[in-house]
């Protein structure tokens, strides 16, 4: 082999050994930047840590930008703005492209045309759960012992939530509706204080986040009815669906990635094809299941339609609610 043939060849050898399958070398010497639109330390920040270290083989550099305000508003608006190269991603929620949309006048994005779906990353169910004590006093076991007791004595029950317009609170307007139940909302600056309130015995019941009750049910403290997912959840098979009792009720936090829109196409399949190969991955599934989340990847255009189909499903709770951010 000539001098020049085999330094042309050990060039391309060196060049498929850095790049990644399916990118370019270009694209590997760079880094890829996951908006996170909440603080650090959470559980949506947590999980795309992990992820971010899990596509690190293929993608290469991967780093988590935590941009929170404004219910995620501020971290949405930056990816929408953000050149669309395939180098920054940002994380979409129930909050930013579900119940924002209609909760605020108006929003910095356009959650239908600003950005290119990735894949859905996962799902976490909320669970109905009330204080124990509370529980054992009113002699309730089961999701449909609280709407008999609701419907014998309306007025009496309140529940707590985050604040107005947010998941539980919505989950709970929701709730009242299907069930023809009536129970007063105690809105709170935030989810931890929502808790502590329910814990404390100030209010009820709740429709928190799984990953963030788990731990006082397994301590006792709070007593599981039922998770809101269509079906059971795989981390919480005891505890039975809303939707055993009251058909068709379905309320679930999920996040996904999404790139600015006019991303191309192929650089949107390469990096949908990373990231569900890590959430795949036993480790990544592993990982994700402390945190009482399962994976939900799928192909972008699947992600596409749930994110409008959950758009469409939170209209007319938040109109009922009443909520508005200005």
């Amino acid at each position: 082999m000539s001098t020049r043939r085999l330094i042309i060849s050990t060039l391309a050898v060196a060049a498929a050994s850095f790049a990644a399958p399916g990118l370019s070398l270009a694209q590997s010497e760079k880094t890829t930047r996951i908006v996170v639109p909440f603080a650090a330390g959470g559980p949506i920040d947590l999980t795309a840590r992990i992820l971010a270290e899990a596509v690190k083989p293929t993608l290469g550099n991967v780093i988590v930008d935590n941009r929170p305000g404004a219910g995620g508003n501020i971290g949405m608006a930056a990816v929408a703005k953000a050149a669309p190269d395939g180098l920054t991603l940002g994380i979409a929620t129930t909050a930013s492209h579900g119940i924002n949309p209609w909760l605020f006048s108006k929003l910095p994005y356009d959650p239908a045309k600003d950005f290119a779906p990735v894949t859905q990353m996962l799902r976490v169910p909320n669970v109905l759960v009330m204080n124990a004590e509370t529980a054992r006093r009113l002699n309730i076991n089961a999701l449909a012992d609280l709407i008999r007791y609701a419907k014998a004595n309306p007025g009496k029950l309140n529940y707590g939530s985050g604040g107005n317009g947010s998941a539980g609170h919505l989950a709970g307007e929701m709730f009242k509706q299907q069930a023809s139940v009536f129970a007063v909302h105690i809105p709170y600056n935030d989810g931890n204080p929502a808790q502590l309130g329910l814990l404390s015995g100030q209010v009820d019941f709740n429709f928190d986040n799984l990953a963030t009750a788990s731990a006082n049910i397994q301590a006792g403290k709070l007593k599981a009815l039922a998770v809101t997912s269509a079906q059971r959840s795989s981390v919480m098979p005891d505890v039975p669906a809303v939707a055993e009792t009251l058909p068709g009720f379905a309320v679930d936090t999920w996040w996904g990635l999404v790139a600015p829109a006019g991303t191309p196409p192929e650089v949107v399949r390469q990096l949908n094809s990373a990231f569900v190969a890590a959430l795949g991955s036993p480790d990544v599934k592993a990982r994700f299941a402390k945190l009482m989340a399962e994976p939900a990847p799928g192909a972008p255009e699947a992600f596409g339609r749930f994110m409008a189909q959950e758009r469409a499903k939170y209209e007319r709770p938040v109109k009922l609610s009443g909520a508005k951010v200005d």
